[in-house]
């Protein structure tokens, strides 16, 4: 029996949800390792709907846990059902909805606030000693709940390849150890079981991000 990774979505598309490629490419490398990818999202609003054409905020309303659905091919959870009992690791995917649907950081940033379920799941994988994956602004979850812990959301001095590196700065406030590396490689802290890669946090073409994710995915179920 493969091992059971709990895959955590916010949404749908880059701007408002979860980054689909990034997504994407967890599930196939899940499925590569023969692990069982179980998929869940919050049943709540979203923060607000982008216009992925204009890159503009409508005035339409749209669910988490509904949108995340279009990934899932509808085989997905409510993250208040998740027992991290019955699963193996945990991997959260990137996109701007981590950092506005499962938490406030879009807006506050250092001082934002976790969603209570998504910091209770993060939490409980950690205190059972179960690995957590996290790939592009996902690393800003465990820099907020795990003071000191050490991560990687690509490089921290900001260039055209990498346009957000002001993002490992921040963390470092929260007394994390940013450690620099490149899209195609990962971090693993050892002490926190966190494996983490900056996938679209850097400018480079799809396939390296993906082969970054795939590392990633691989080193999370080698630690389950």
């Amino acid at each position: 029996m493969g091992k059971r990774v709990a895959v955590v979505l916010a949404g749908c598309g880059v701007y408002d949800g979860s980054e689909i490629h990034e997504s994407s490419a967890v599930l196939v490398h899940l499925s590569r390792e023969g692990a069982q990818a179980e998929v869940y999202a919050p049943d709540v609003d979203q923060m607000h709907v982008v216009d992925h054409v204009k890159g503009q905020p409508t005035q339409e309303k749209r669910n988490v846990l509904v949108e995340s659905a279009r990934i899932a091919r509808g085989n997905i959870k409510d993250l208040a059902k998740l027992d991290v009992k019955g699963l193996d690791a945990l991997i959260i995917p990137g996109g701007f909805g981590v950092a506005k649907n499962l938490s406030t950081w879009a807006t506050q940033g250092k001082n934002c606030i976790i969603s209570k379920e998504v910091e209770d799941v993060l939490k409980a994988f950690h205190a059972a000693k179960k690995p957590i994956g996290l790939c592009c602004i996902s690393p800003v979850l465990a820099a907020k709940i795990f003071p000191g812990c050490e991560l990687t959301v690509g490089h921290d001095t900001e260039c055209e390849k990498w346009p957000y590196a002001k993002t490992a700065e921040t963390m470092k406030e929260l007394g994390c150890k940013h450690v620099n590396k490149h899209v195609t490689e990962i971090h693993v802290d050892v002490k926190n079981k966190l494996v983490t890669t900056s996938a679209f946090m850097c400018n480079a073409p799809i396939h390296e991000i993906y082969d970054g994710i795939g590392k990633m995915v691989n080193e999370v179920v080698r630690l389950a």
